[in-house]
């Protein structure tokens, strides 16, 4: 009995020390892009307006030559996601795929994989919220290990105005987004172990994911 109440310490400890480093790192303003990364394409993972704005100062930036924004509401018009990214017209008719499909984060991984593989993109950056990153780069890497990821966290507002620890809403915010994290890198890992070393299923190697 006092082993496996020492194991569930343990176990708790590891947790909860894990998630002060995953809250501490996904809310640091040092943990944003320091350099001018360039890529094949872009993506973005909707759920702020933010995030989309940074999307689209990349593709004017010409930073990669398309962007795919994953998980549009279909009731968001193509006019209203031009607006929302900041891009005019030509640009967005030659450079910008809509995904409707995609309903959450392993969705937008599903969608993005079709786009790239279609297209043959090999490097790709990643725009999403800085909380947001580390689970939308492991279910990335889960079914695309042959593309290079280029993390390109958006710090929200709120984390910038006040530590996360202050209000109860950023906490839970966070916590729920941990919770979500765990079981992702386990799936990821898992499937790591279980293939041929630096190979996917396809035969293809395996590419660093790369945080810039």
């Amino acid at each position: 009995m006092c082993v496996l109440l020492g194991a569930a310490g343990l176990t708790s400890a590891a947790l909860l020390f894990g998630f002060f480093v995953f809250a501490t790192a996904t809310t640091d303003t040092a943990w944003q892009p320091q350099v001018e990364e360039q890529a094949d394409a872009i993506v973005v993972l909707t759920g702020g307006a933010q995030r989309m704005r940074t999307a689209g100062q990349l593709l004017k930036e010409e930073r990669g030559r398309h962007l795919l924004v994953s998980g549009v509401n279909r009731a968001v018009t193509r006019q209203a996601v031009a607006r929302l990214l900041g891009v005019g017209a030509k640009l967005f008719r030659c450079c910008v795929t809509i995904d409707y499909a995609a309903q959450n984060t392993r969705g937008n991984a599903n969608e993005t994989r079709k786009w790239v593989r279609k297209h043959n993109f090999k490097r790709l950056i990643v725009v999403t919220a800085s909380y947001h990153m580390p689970r939308s780069l492991v279910e990335l890497g889960r079914v695309v290990p042959e593309v290079d990821l280029v993390a390109h966290p958006v710090l929200p507002d709120r984390f910038r105005d006040r530590p996360w620890w202050l209000d109860p809403r950023d906490a839970s915010l966070l916590v729920a987004e941990y919770l979500k994290f765990l079981p992702a890198a386990a799936h990821y890992a898992i499937e790591r172990a279980v293939e041929t070393p630096g190979r996917d299923s396809g035969g293809q190697e395996h590419k660093a994911i790369a945080v810039q």
